[in-house]
């Protein structure tokens, strides 16, 4: 009959089932064993690229470092692989004069100044004319006295010679500095010096040429204080004279803010040498005039 199928049912059924699922139980386990590799290599994929960024930054990092060495030899700093040599400052005319001493002026000063500027435009007989006696020279200043003291030595007959000058457009004595603030500064060291004397100033500051030439027309002045810019423009244009003049006084020593004294201030030099050549250096050679290095 068809109900007699060799086998029990029941067994058929049960070893199948099982063996199903051994199969299936088998091959996860094949494929968990294949995907392990493959998860493990992109793990480590992970990590590398993790770590790459990290590396990268310690080389950009150690691009960016540079050591510079502490010890500079020779004017010289050491920068990686170059080499840039410092700079050296030029020394000024303030950091001259500042570290040199202090030394009084003398006459050879002024005659070798006065050599040295009219050697290129003059001939040499020319030069032989416009030098300076011994005779003309005060004695200098030795950076002891005020102007007032420095003037009591060098003119100590001020009093009689003041009161036979009575000249109008020119002074008997004549102070030439290097500044207009410097003028009012000797100025009021002449208040134990000058006793009756007449003062006038003789800059450009604040007061115009014809001003001052009107001054120097309507009344006797004994006393000039000034810079040798205005003076030489007021001999220039016939405002004052030299005709009553005896003394000559130049601010040799004096240094300002910057250690500058007034010969080595280019401009003020020019102007003092334009100005001594217009008949001054004549009446120091003839007698006239006394010139004093104060």
């Amino acid at each position: 009959m068809g109900d007699d199928l060799g086998e029990e049912w029941w067994n058929k059924d049960t070893n199948s089932g099982v063996s199903d699922l051994e199969e299936e139980e088998e091959e996860q386990d094949v494929q968990e064993a294949a995907e392990e590799p493959t998860q493990q290599k992109a793990k480590k994929r992970k990590n590398t690229t993790q770590k790459k960024p990290d590396k990268a930054k310690k080389k950009k990092t150690a691009q960016k470092e540079c050591f510079i060495s502490n010890e500079i030899t020779k004017g010289e700093a050491e920068i990686g692989d170059k080499k840039i040599k410092k700079r050296r400052k030029k020394k000024t005319i303030t950091d001259v004069l500042s570290s040199s001493q202090p030394a009084p002026g003398s006459p050879d000063d002024l005659r070798s100044l006065l050599l040295s500027h009219f050697l290129a435009t003059r001939s040499v007989i020319e030069q032989e004319e416009l030098g300076l006696p011994e005779t003309c020279f005060l004695k200098s200043n030795d950076l002891t006295h005020s102007l007032s003291s420095y003037l009591k030595e060098v003119c100590p007959k001020w009093a009689k010679v003041q009161k036979q000058h009575t000249q109008t457009g020119s002074v008997v004595l004549l102070v030439v500095c290097g500044s207009a603030l410097r003028t009012i500064e000797l100025i009021k060291q002449l208040t134990t010096f000058k006793g009756e004397a007449k003062v006038i100033k003789l800059f450009a500051k604040h007061i115009k040429v014809e001003d001052q030439m009107k001054l120097l027309s309507k009344g006797v002045l004994h006393i000039g204080v000034g810079t040798p810019g205005r003076v030489a423009t007021l001999l220039e244009k016939d405002g004052m004279n030299v005709q009553g003049l005896r003394y000559l006084i130049l601010d040799w020593n004096y240094r300002d803010q910057k250690q500058r004294r007034m010969m080595d201030i280019p401009e003020v030099k020019a102007a003092v040498l334009k100005m001594m050549e217009s008949e001054i250096i004549k009446k120091c050679q003839e007698g006239a005039v006394k010139i004093g290095l104060f």
